[in-house]
């Protein structure tokens, strides 16, 4: 049995929470928290919040129990791009691409 969570549109580029997510996939979910704690990189708080998303999903919906759980799949997927410009000399704009990601991860029984 397998549990989800997902967070769409959250404000961070994906190759940044992609670095995140290597660290923690293939973890048990209480080793993967660990981990995400001591983490300096933005993109671990959101992560986390997922990831404890999912597992209480797997805790209510699926009366599975949280020691048991491993990290089975964790991607960042990219979202849709918000595009700003900022003004430069001689009339120019240059583009400022805002990007954003749709965090995914997965968690089941060993």
């Amino acid at each position: 049995m397998e549990a989800k969570a997902v967070a769409r549109y959250v404000r961070i580029s994906p190759s940044k929470v992609r670095i995140v997510l290597d660290l923690i996939r293939g973890k048990s979910a209480a080793e993967a928290l660990g981990i995400l704690r001591f983490t300096p990189k933005r993109g671990s708080r959101l992560v986390e919040k997922v990831l404890r998303s999912a597992i209480a999903n797997a805790q209510n919906n699926l009366d599975l129990n949280p020691a048991d759980l491993l990290v089975l799949r964790a991607y960042a997927d990219e979202g849709p791009t918000l595009k700003r410009y900022h003004p430069r000399r001689m009339g120019q704009a240059f583009p400022i691409l805002k990007r954003t990601s749709h965090i995914t991860v997965v968690v089941g029984e060993k």
